[in-house]
C-alpha cells in the first residue's frame, strides 16, 4: 500500500484539532465525530489537552482512502509549543496548513509558513471556518497570495480554463503544456506541488463536514508517493515514555526496512529493537517489521535523541525555534536538587521546547521555555510523573551575545608532558544563522584526526559569551591552524586549547547582546490605533499598519519579549475585549538595554573558572598561565589573519614544534662526550646513551623524517644518588626525607625539560612485611621497594623485562650495577654526570625564557657615573665594617 506522511498545522483555534477529526471520521477510522469542547476528541488523549482545549503532545493517526495508507503527524498549535511542531516537519512528505476562515492569516501562521519553507515541505491548505458571518473567499485568496505565495490556487473548483491559466503561471513546463493543448496533466500538476511551486487551497468548514470529503480527495489526487532506497535509514523526531515508563522512540523509516532484533547504531552507541509499535491515537499495534515511508515506535533504544538520522540518513539541523525565558525551579523542602535533576532531563528529552540548565553557582535548576503556558503543563508533568510539586520564580529573558568584527583566538594548553594549540577564526554570521563550525585546516599543520576531534569539542558544549555568560549565536567558527606534538599530545589537550582558544577570541572581538524578539500582529478598533502604535514605540518595538477597514486596524511589527510579556491583558483591557493580539517568535536582535542587561547579569568572565580565557605554557619545567591578552606574545604557531593580511592569501604553516636553541647541539654532545663516553672503547658493547638532540628536541609527527619512537624511560637509584650529591648528603644527617624531597622535585623539573617517564627507586627491603609500592610524586614515579627487594634489584629487572621495549637509562654511582646494566642493554648515567645534565637543562630553559620575553634587565650601577660608583662602595664599606 503506498504510504504518504502528512502532518498537520495551524495558528491555535484555526479549527486544526477539528479538522483531524473530520479527516479520520470520512475515512471512517472513526464511528463518530469527537469535539474539542466535549473533550472527547480522538488524539488529544491527555488529561490536560483535554482540560486547556489545546495540542500539547504530537500525536498520530492512521487512515486509509482507496490504495494510500496517510499517517497523519497531529502538532501543537499554540507557539509555546511550537519546538514540539518544528521537529515533526523533519519526517513529513506534505503538510496540511489549517486557516481559520474567520481571522484570516495570523501572526504564528506566517511563522508556521517559514518554517515550512525552511524544511522544504509541500503544503496544502485548508480555509476552515467558512460557515461564519463575514468570510468571503475572494478576499482571503488576495490575502494568501500576498501574505504568503503567489502559488496559492484555490483547487475546490471544477478544472476550467481560467484554473489552468492560473496553474500555467506557477512553472514554465505548465506554461508550455498549456499553451500546446489547453489543459494541463495531473503529473505536471502533482510536479509542481511537491516542488512548492504550486500551493492547493480547499474551503470549508471542519465542524461540519463542509469540504473536507473533496480535501482529502484533493491530497491523493495530487500528492506524489516518495521513492524509498533499499538501505536502510531512519529519522527519529520524538522520545515520550508510555504508561508503564518505557522509553519510546519514534521514527520515520526513510529507507529498507526495519525489524524487531535489528541492531541500530549511529556509530557512538549501538542498541538493539525489543518492540516496534505502530500507534493511532492512545492505541498501538505491535508488528515484526516497518517498511520504508512508516512512522513506529520502537523500545529498547536509550541514547537516542531528537534529530538524530540512523542508517543513511543525516542528522538535522538545529531547531530554528528556541527558548526565550528562564525560570527558576524552586524544589519543595528537603529535595535535594542532584536528585531531581536527572528526572527533569528525562521529561527534557521528551518535550524540545524545554531546556534544564544546572547553574554550578547558584547551586540551582533553571528551565528555559517557550512561554509561560508551558509551566502549567511542567508543573502537571512532574507531579504526576515523580510526585513532586515544584514551583516557578516569575522568570526571565534568555539573552545571547554575538560578535560584530573578524578576530583570531588562540587557545595553548601546555603543562608538562601535555601539549596542544589551536586557532579558530571567529567571524560574524547572518541573522538566525545561530553558530556554524567549520575547518579551513591545512593537514601540513594538524592531521585529519586532529581538526575531527577539535570540531568535535567545539560542538560538545553551548560556549558563554563574555559580557553576560549567555550562550553565543550567529557567528562562525573555523579551525585555521594549530599545532600538536607527537609524543605529549592527548585528546584531552585539545578540548582545553579548543576552549580557550575561543574564549580568548570572544575577549578580543567586539560583542553584543541580543535578546528575543516577537514578531505580532494586533488588530484593534481603529479610533484606538494611535494609543497602541505609542505603546510599541515605548516598547522599543517597530510597527505598521497592514489593513483597515473603517472599524478595525491591523497592526504588524516586532517589539522585545521582555517589553511585550504582558502586553495582551492591557490590549484587552484598553479595548475593552475587542482588541487580539498574536505573538510568535522572531529570533534573536541586538539588545535595545545592553548597559542595563549586563550590570543586573553581574557575569565576569575573568573569574568564570570553569571557562578560562588565558592559555598555559611551559618554563622550567613547570607550566604557568598566561592572560587572553597576552597569548599571542606566547603562541607557537603563526598568526593565521597575519599571514593573510602580509600575503593575501592563508598560507599552511609547516612550522614544527618549537626547538630549544640557548645552546647549540654541537656543544651539548662535545660536553657529553667528554663526560658520558670519555672512557668508551671500541668494543663495548653496551648501547650508546642518545644525544641530547634525539632525547629532547623529538621531531613533530608532521615531520617528513620518519624513526622508530620508543618511550623514554630514566630509572634513578634514590639513595645512592643522595649519598653522592654532597647538598642532599648533608641533609641526611639531620633529615632523610628533606634530602628524599629535594631530590624528587629536582627530578620532576627535569622531567619537564626531558619529557620521559622517570622512575626514582629507594630501598625498602629491610621494611618487615612491607609490598612493592608505587606513588605518582607530580609528573614522575616513586618506587619503594618489597620486603628482601634491593633497589639494584628492582632495576635490574625493570631493565632486562623492557630493553626492547623502552629507551632505558639507568642513573647510579654502584660500580657493580653499572656492569649489570651495561650486560642489559640500557645507557648509563652516573651521578655526577645526572647532576651536570640537570644543570645544563635548567640554564638551557631559563635562556630560552628569557629571550623569549625579550627581558633586558638595565641596572642602576650600569648608568652611574664614576663618582657616584665609589660614593656608593664607600657607603657599602662603611656598613661592612659596622
Amino acid at each position: 500500500m503506498r504510504k504518504l506522511v502528512i502532518g498537520i498545522l495551524a495558528h491555535v483555534d484555526a479549527g486544526k484539532t477539528t479538522l483531524s477529526e473530520s479527516l479520520l471520521y470520512l475515512s471512517g477510522k472513526i464511528g463518530r465525530l469527537g469535539r474539542v469542547d466535549n473533550k472527547d476528541a480522538y488524539l488529544d488523549n491527555y488529561e490536560l489537552e483535554r482540560a486547556r482545549g489545546i495540542t500539547i503532545f504530537s500525536k498520530q493517526a492512521m487512515f486509509e482512502i482507496g490504495e494510500t495508507q496517510i499517517i497523519l503527524l497531529d502538532t501543537p498549535g499554540h507557539v509555546d509549543f511550537s519546538a514540539e511542531m518544528e521537529r515533526t516537519l523533519q519526517v513529513l512528505d506534505y503538510a496540511i496548513l489549517v486557516i481559520s476562515g474567520a481571522d484570516g492569516v495570523q501572526g504564528h501562521t506566517k511563522t508556521l509558513w517559514r518554517l515550512l519553507h525552511t524544511y522544504r515541505i509541500p503544503v496544502f491548505l485548508f480555509i476552515n471556518k467558512m460557515d461564519q458571518i463575514g468570510t468571503d473567499k475572494d478576499k482571503l485568496m488576495k490575502e494568501l497570495k500576498k501574505q504568503l505565495h503567489d502559488g496559492c490556487l484555490e483547487f475546490g473548483q471544477a478544472p476550467t480554463e481560467d484554473f489552468y491559466d492560473q496553474l500555467a503561471m506557477c512553472e514554465e513546463m505548465m506554461m508550455e503544456t498549456f499553451l500546446e493543448t489547453g489543459r494541463i496533466e495531473a503529473s505536471k500538476i502533482k510536479k509542481a506541488v511537491t516542488e512548492r511551486k504550486v500551493f492547493p487551497c480547499f474551503f470549508g468548514s471542519a465542524l461540519k463536514l463542509e469540504g473536507v470529503e473533496q480535501f482529502i480527495q484533493g491530497i491523493v489526487q495530487y500528492a506524489m508517493i516518495p521513492a524509498y532506497p533499499e538501505e536502510f535509514g531512519a529519522k527519529i523526531f520524538k522520545i515520550a515514555r508510555d504508561e508503564q515508563g518505557n522509553r519510546l522512540t519514534y521514527l520515520k523509516i526513510t529507507g529498507g526496512r526495519l525489524k524487531v532484533k535489528d541492531v541500530l547504531t549511529n556509530s557512538i552507541w549501538s542498541e538493539k529493537v525489543n518492540q516496534i509499535r505502530v500507534y493511532s491515537g492512545e492505541k498501538f499495534v505491535q508488528v515484526n517489521e516497518v517498511e520504508a515511508g512508516s512512522v513506529c515506535a520502537v523500545t529498547g533504544l536509550s541514547q537516542t535523541r531528537p534529530g538524530e538520522g540512523l542508517g543513511i540518513e543525516a542528522a538535522s539541523d538545529t531547531p530554528v525555534l528556541e527558548p526565550v525565558l528562564s525560570y527558576r525551579i524552586t524544589l519543595p523542602e528537603g529535595c535535594d536538587p542532584k536528585v531531581m535533576l536527572p528526572k527533569l532531563r528525562q521529561i527534557e528529552e521528551e518535550e524540545p521546547e524545554l531546556h534544564i540548565v544546572w547553574d554550578e553557582q547558584l547551586q540551582e535548576i533553571q528551565a528555559q521555555i517557550m512561554g509561560e503556558v508551558q509551566i502549567e503543563i511542567l508543573q502537571s508533568l512532574i507531579q504526576s510523573r515523580f510526585g513532586v510539586a515544584v514551583a516557578f520564580d516569575e522568570g526571565r529573558i534568555v539573552y545571547k551575545e554575538t560578535i560584530t568584527n573578524v578576530v583570531e583566538g588562540v587557545g595553548h594548553f601546555e603543562p608538562l608532558r601535555h601539549y596542544a594549540e589551536v586557532h579558530l577564526l571567529l567571524t560574524p554570521g547572518e541573522q538566525g544563522s545561530g553558530l556554524q563550525l567549520g575547518a579551513e585546516c591545512s593537514e601540513d599543520s594538524l592531521s585529519k584526526s586532529w581538526q575531527r576531534l577539535i570540531l568535535s569539542h567545539l560542538e560538545e558544549k553551548a560556549h558563554k559569551g563574555v559580557l553576560t555568560g549567555s550562550a553565543i549565536t550567529d557567528l562562525k567558527i573555523t579551525l585555521v591552524s594549530g599545532r600538536a606534538h607527537n609524543k605529549h599530545t592527548q585528546g584531552g589537550d585539545f578540548r582545553e586549547a579548543t576552549f580557550r582558544a575561543v574564549r580568548q577570541g570572544l575577549k578580543e572581538a567586539e560583542s553584543i547582546v541580543l535578546e528575543p524578539y516577537y514578531a505580532f500582529q494586533l488588530e484593534l478598533p481603529e479610533k484606538m490605533v494611535g494609543r497602541a502604535m505609542t505603546d510599541i514605540e515605548k516598547m522599543h518595538g517597530t510597527c505598521a499598519i497592514s489593513e483597515t477597514n473603517g472599524e478595525t486596524a491591523v497592526l504588524v511589527g516586532s517589539a522585545p519579549v521582555v517589553t511585550m510579556r504582558n502586553y495582551q491583558q492591557e490590549v484587552v483591557a484598553y479595548t475593552k475585549g475587542l482588541g487580539r493580539l498574536f505573538c510568535s517568535p522572531k529570533g534573536y536582535e541586538p539588545c535595545h538595554n545592553p548597559e542595563e542587561v549586563i550590570e543586573t547579569c553581574s557575569y565576569d568572565s575573568e573569574r568564570d573558572l570553569a571557562n578560562p580565557t588565558g592559555s598555559v605554557f611551559c618554563a622550567h619545567g613547570a607550566g604557568f598561565l598566561v592572560e587572553w591578552y597576552a597569548v599571542k606574545d606566547y603562541m607557537h604557531v603563526e598568526s593565521y589573519l597575519q599571514q593573510k593580511n602580509s600575503q593575501g592569501e592563508a598560507v599552511p604553516n609547516q612550522a614544527s614544534y618549537p626547538v630549544e636553541r640557548s645552546i647549540s647541539l654541537e656543544e651539548i654532545d662535545q660536553i657529553i662526550n667528554n663526560t658520558f663516553y670519555a672512557n668508551q672503547g671500541k668494543k663495548s658493547v653496551w648501547k650508546r646513551r642518545k644525544t641530547a638532540r634525539d632525547s629532547y628536541y623529538e621531531p613533530s609527527a608532521y615531520a617528513e623524517r620518519q624513526k622508530e619512537n620508543k618511550e623514554e624511560y630514566l630509572l634513578v637509584d634514590g639513595y645512592n644518588i643522595i649519598h653522592a650529591w654532597p647538598e642532599l648528603k648533608e641533609l641526611t644527617d639531620d633529615n632523610m626525607d628533606g634530602a628524599r624531597m629535594k631530590l624528587l622535585d629536582t627530578l620532576s623539573n627535569y622531567q619537564g625539560i626531558r619529557r620521559s617517564q622517570i622512575i626514582v627507586v629507594f630501598d625498602a627491603y629491610r621494611v618487615q612485611g612491607h609490598f612493592e609500592e608505587v606513588i605518582d610524586y607530580h609528573n614522575i614515579h616513586m618506587v619503594f621497594t618489597r620486603e628482601a627487594q634491593t633497589a639494584d634489584q628492582y632495576i635490574e629487572k625493570f631493565a632486562h623485562d623492557n630493553q626492547k621495549k623502552y629507551d632505558i637509562t639507568v642513573a647510579t654511582s654502584d660500580g657493580l650495577q653499572q656492569l649489570i646494566i651495561r650486560g642489559a642493554g640500557a645507557a648509563l648515567l652516573s651521578a655526577r654526570e645526572l647532576k651536570v645534565e640537570i644543570e645544563r637543562a635548567n640554564e638551557r630553559i631559563r635562556k630560552e625564557y628569557q629571550e623569549l620575553k625579550g627581558i633586558n634587565r638595565n641596572y642602576l650601577v650600569d648608568v652611574l657615573s664614576p663618582g657616584a660608583k665609589q660614593q656608593m662602595k664607600e657607603i657599602v664599606d662603611k656598613d661592612k665594617e659596622q
